[in-house]
């Protein structure tokens, strides 16, 4: 049994919000309330016999997450320079709510944080600091694999004048490297990850085809890999902390004007 399908003591069915668990119905789903977030496994019976909400029911079904999993949510940060330095934040936001809501805030977190060029040549050619369909692909597969059975550790997306840096809580799952991330898939969160791939897309992620926030046919990390090189000339890095964390890096478009940058 993976980790989202655990029960979250002290929780109950009530926990769950009808209207975020409903989208999940279909036309064929048991009509019985209870059945059918049992047979979604956003529910679940403990030992004692008790109806407890599940981790995943938690994480996808309830207005926010935080009361139950309190590392649940997303630290966005930016910073005017290329340090991390508080004395050089400009914006800063907790983002919290159900995971689909938390990828939405945090692709628009970096959208108005990030600088778009404009040059003249002859037609006016405007180009982003970032792809956002590589930002949402990262934001997407941080929220869904990561470790979310470690206390207190959270998401962090700090964007900076010359890059975007993305950690999110866990080793690489099964025997995945970093260097065979690409080529490989594997998923920490079942549950999650099929809830998520049943949400309709939520973002506006410029050059997505995407019908559901979740496409579980690896093609992630390799949009992340090639939109952002296309852009930066940079080859985003990922690298694995401590073994208990995964940094992505994410380079930032080089300004036509670098006289402009930090």
């Amino acid at each position: 049994m993976s980790f989202d399908e655990q029960v979250v003591p002290g929780t109950s069915m009530d926990v769950l919000n009808p209207s975020l668990w409903g989208r999940f119905r279909t036309v064929i789903s048991p009509r019985d309330d209870r059945e059918f977030l049992s047979k979604l496994k956003l529910i679940a019976v403990d030992d004692e016999g008790a109806v407890r909400a599940t981790v995943g029911g938690v994480l996808m079904a309830s207005d926010d997450p935080r009361a139950f999993l309190s590392s649940a949510f997303i630290q966005a940060v930016r910073y005017r320079w290329k340090d991390r330095s508080a004395a050089h934040q400009i914006d800063a936001l907790d983002i919290a709510g159900p995971l689909d809501i938390q990828i939405r805030e945090a692709c628009k977190f970096v959208e108005r944080n990030m600088r778009v060029y404009a040059v003249k040549a002859p037609n006016r050619i405007e180009t982003p600091q970032y792809s956002m369909n590589a930002v949402f692909e990262a934001v997407t597969n941080a929220v869904a694999h990561r470790d979310y059975s470690i206390f207190g550790a959270k998401i962090r997306l700090h964007v900076f004048s010359d890059r975007l840096e993305l950690y999110s809580p866990g080793t690489i799952p099964n025997t995945m490297t970093v260097d065979s991330l690409s080529e490989r898939q594997s998923s920490r969160n079942e549950l999650t990850s099929s809830l998520l791939a049943r949400c309709p897309m939520n973002y506006n992620a410029v050059g997505s085809r995407r019908e559901f926030i979740m496409d579980r046919r690896g093609e992630g990390v390799p949009i992340i890999i090639t939109e952002s090189e296309e852009l930066s000339g940079r080859r985003p890095e990922y690298r694995l902390l401590d073994d208990a964390e995964l940094k992505l890096t994410i380079f930032a478009a080089p300004s036509p004007h670098p006289e402009e940058d930090g």
